[in-house]
C-alpha cells in the first residue's frame, strides 16, 4: 500500500489549498477514505472523510463549512480542499483508509503552514 499525499505549502491566513492523496496497493473504491493533521507536539487529529460508494461527508467541526473533501475512484485519489485556512491549521496533513482511524500505515503527509 502506498499513500502520497500532495499539495501543501505556505499560504496566508484566509487562503486556500487543494491537498491531493494518490494511492495504491488496494481496492480504492471499496475503502472510506479519510484526512488527518498532526500539528508540532500534536496527536494526530482526524479533520474529513468520505465513504466509498455514496461518498456521504464528515468533517471535524473545527472544520466544517470551510473543508472539502471528495474522491475520484477512476484515479484512486482524495481530495480536500481548504478554504479559509487558519494559523493554527499548520500541521503535516495525511490521508489514510478508514472512516475514523487509519486502516493502513501512514505516508510521508504533505506540510501545510498558514502564515503571513
Amino acid at each position: 500500500v502506498q499513500l502520497v499525499e500532495s499539495g501543501g505549502g505556505l499560504v496566508q491566513p484566509g487562503g486556500f489549498l487543494r491537498l491531493s492523496c494518490a494511492a495504491s496497493g488496494f481496492i480504492f473504491s471499496n475503502y472510506d477514505m479519510s484526512w488527518y493533521r498532526q500539528a508540532p507536539g500534536m496527536g494526530r487529529e482526524l479533520v474529513a472523510a468520505i465513504t466509498s460508494l455514496r461518498g456521504k461527508t464528515n468533517y471535524a467541526d473545527s472544520v466544517k463549512g470551510r473543508f472539502t473533501t471528495s474522491r475520484a475512484d477512476a484515479e484512486n485519489t482524495v481530495y480536500l480542499q481548504m478554504n479559509n485556512l487558519k494559523p493554527a491549521e499548520t500541521a503535516v496533513y495525511y490521508c489514510n483508509a478508514g472512516w475514523t482511524a487509519g486502516i493502513f500505515g501512514w505516508g510521508q503527509g504533505t506540510q501545510v503552514t498558514v502564515s503571513s
